[in-house]
């Protein structure tokens, strides 16, 4: 896939197109995952990072891992 960025928000961003093309795939990723669309494993893939950093990149961008309201874990391990 290709996608053009205009040269002036290449600039603005500060980020080599490589830098960019990481960029974008970490975010679309995230975005996936949060909305359901992707699982972990396959949001990861997508990112190109290890499941385990993109749990934890989660955690930086306040994205929850997990869908388990605090009711149903108090009464799982209550």
């Amino acid at each position: 896939m290709t996608l053009r960025i205009p040269n002036d928000v290449q600039r603005r961003l500060n980020r080599t197109p490589d830098e960019l093309g990481r960029d974008l795939r970490l975010y679309g990723a995230l975005m996936l995952f949060q909305l359901g669309k992707l699982s972990a494993g396959a949001a990861a893939e997508l990112a190109g990072v290890p499941k385990v950093l993109f749990l934890d990149l989660c955690g930086q961008y306040d994205i929850a891992v997990s869908q388990i309201t605090p009711d149903e874990l108090r009464a799982e391990t209550g």
